[in-house]
């Protein structure tokens, strides 16, 4: 979880990652910070996330993503 946050807290160094849970919802990351994030997480953890993948659920907390990226580990 550590090396994530460090990802997240890269493009966005002003949001507090490990406590907020609606980072999509209260419209807190644009589409811009989520591709860069997508990006820095498929080459940091050897993933692809796919257009799929892109689901407001999958990225409304430091701890959504972080389940995202140890389904896609795992499959």
């Amino acid at each position: 979880m550590e090396k994530l946050i460090e990802i997240l807290n890269s493009v966005r160094p002003d949001v507090d990652f490990e406590t907020e849970d609606a980072l999509i919802d209260d419209e807190i990351l644009s589409s811009f910070d989520i591709i860069a994030m997508v990006s820095e997480i498929n080459v940091q953890y050897g993933i692809e996330i796919q257009v799929d993948d892109l689901l407001p659920e999958n990225f409304n907390s430091a701890e959504a993503i972080m389940e995202l990226i140890e389904r896609m580990e795992n499959e």
